[in-house]
């Protein structure tokens, strides 16, 4: 186990050509699980393929528990990679793919047999130790590929996107079973996923990238509840959070965001500093979990009736669509209050759970901004208008 530590890493692949990877700053302690998330082409695998050693970075420096490690070659890093392929020997059996690594380390026959065995008990895969790759399934394929790496021991585990050539079902099973590996190994692992449901699900901490950025570093937690810019709050978040253009008003000393759904309107009261948001452009986002429906009671919560326009079960629970502002707006309600098309609610909002973007930006508003603020300013500006 070891700690990672990312300082000002850049990667460029050519004088005159813009950087794949732009300024990364991470720090994972031992035994953590950090989650590098994001779309496809926003560098993450170059990333990934950086800290194994597999590319050479353009600047910064990489360490492994406080030593550089950036001009070393991969088979001195002591760092083992999961790749999406699994890159499995079709000629070898299990038993030996597993083993490869240990014979090229010279280990005794003993030691390799009892090392096969132990990750063979763990992955639950003994029944398989005398099949090749051809005659495995999708999924036990991925095992094998664990396998290997896991029987080396390494300081730090790499895993490239090793489920997205699984299909759902199994994807769902083989993130439970990579969770209670890693609570039973404890072992620093980096994980590059495109699907933001993995990244809340395994990561202790979570990178989210876009365009060789990493637009927000912190717990699942932090990211989805406090998201720095537009980008990361439509990142992640199933289904993505809700973005509402408007101008925002004062009354009686009070910022306010005026919500119509054309059959009605509500004034929203927003808990944020006044940093000359009067009359701005900006963009509120709001969760759909977090637009209920309004009770028999009064509570005192802004409160606004709008028509169904469109219902979508999912079984656990009912999304329904409104129009707010012109924007299509999406709330998470109970499966036994799901309304029919048409019908009109009563929903009510929490100021305190509503967010408040930059128009122009994408920037978080009242919020504290961050060091890469304006480099990710440059790379959200296709939000304006949403």
């Amino acid at each position: 186990m070891a700690t990672l530590e990312l300082r000002n890493v850049n990667k460029t692949y050519g004088k005159g050509l813009p950087d794949t990877l732009k300024n990364i700053e991470l720090k994972i302690n031992d035994g953590e699980f950090l989650i590098l998330v994001g779309p496809s082409g926003c560098g993450k695998s170059t990333l990934m393929n950086c800290i194994a050693g597999l590319e050479s970075i353009s600047g910064g420096s990489i360490l492994v528990d406080d030593a550089d490690i950036s001009g070393m070659s991969p088979k001195d890093r002591d760092i083992a990679m999961v790749f999406q392929s699994y890159a499995l020997y079709p000629t070898m059996n299990v038993r030996d793919n597993i083993a490869f690594g240990l014979k090229i380390r010279k280990m005794s026959t003993a030691a390799i047999d009892e090392e096969v065995a132990r990750v063979a008990k763990l992955l639950q895969i003994e029944h398989l130790l005398t099949r090749k790759p051809g005659q495995l399934s999708g999924g036990q394929q991925q095992r094998v590929a664990m396998g290997r790496a896991l029987a080396r021991r390494p300081k730090i585990y790499l895993f490239d996107e090793p489920l997205s050539n699984l299909d759902a079902k199994l994807r769902v099973e083989m993130r439970t079973e990579m969770k209670l590996m890693h609570q039973r190994l404890k072992t620093t692992t980096v994980y590059v996923t495109h699907d933001q449901i993995e990244a809340m699900t395994l990561g202790d901490k979570v990178a989210v990238m876009k365009d060789g950025i990493i637009q927000q570093f912190g717990t699942p937690k932090q990211i989805y509840n406090d998201p720095a810019n537009l980008f990361v709050a439509s990142f992640i978040g199933s289904p993505p959070m809700n973005f509402i253009p408007l101008r925002l008003q004062r009354q009686e000393g009070r910022l306010l965001a005026l919500l119509d759904s054309g059959q009605a309107r509500c004034e929203l009261p927003l808990g944020v500093r006044d940093e000359g948001l009067e009359d701005r452009d900006v963009i509120i986002g709001i969760r759909a979990e977090q637009i209920v429906l309004a009770g028999h009671e009064p509570n005192g919560l802004p409160t606004l009736r709008a028509e169904v326009q469109v219902v979508e079960p999912t079984g656990p629970d009912t999304l329904v669509f409104v129009n707010l502002n012109g924007s299509k707006v999406c709330c998470r309600l109970a499966p036994d209050d799901a309304p029919q098309v048409g019908e009109s609610l009563n929903l009510q909002f929490d100021p305190a759970k509503v967010l408040l973007f930059d128009a122009n930006t994408g920037e978080r508003l009242g919020a504290m901004s961050s060091p890469q603020a304006q480099s990710r300013a440059d790379n959200v500006a296709h939000f304006k208008g949403r």
